[in-house]
Parts: C-alpha cells; sequence; structure tokens
C-alpha cells in the first residue's frame, strides 16, 4: 500500500480513499498526498478542507480520481 501511496504522491495525483478511522466508522474521502513516513502519512484532505494524518494500516482501498473532460461543441 505505501508503494501505491508514493507513487501517486509523485505523480501528483488526486485519490479516493476508504479509510477507517479511530473510532471504529468508515469514511470516504478524497485526498492529495503531501508526504509518506513511515506507517503513515499526511495528505491534503478536501473533505475536511485540512492537512491530515493517517495510518497506512487504516486505509482499506485507494483509487485515483479521474475526471473527465467535456467537449465544447
Amino acid at each position: 500500500m505505501s508503494e501505491q501511496l508514493i507513487k501517486a504522491m509523485q505523480r501528483n495525483q488526486l485519490l479516493n480513499m476508504m479509510y477507517v478511522a479511530k473510532n471504529g466508522s468508515i469514511t470516504k474521502r478524497q485526498i492529495k498526498i503531501i508526504k509518506v513516513v513511515g506507517d503513515s502519512f499526511q495528505a491534503f484532505c478536501f473533505t475536511r478542507q485540512a492537512k491530515r494524518t493517517f495510518l497506512i494500516s487504516n486505509v482499506l482501498a485507494i483509487t485515483p480520481v479521474i475526471r473527465k473532460e467535456r467537449e465544447v461543441v
């Protein structure tokens, strides 16, 4: 998982993430990774509009955000 996070950080990608919070609730967040350190990473969370630190072990899934561009006719 940490390799995927590092690649996303290097590519400057936005990610959708499913995450288990400390209280056991599952949240879906859109994030942009700032740095990966040991067993955690820091990211800007667009859901909370703030920098957050996440544990890699609590990440259930990550997928890149795919933007569809609209054609101007």
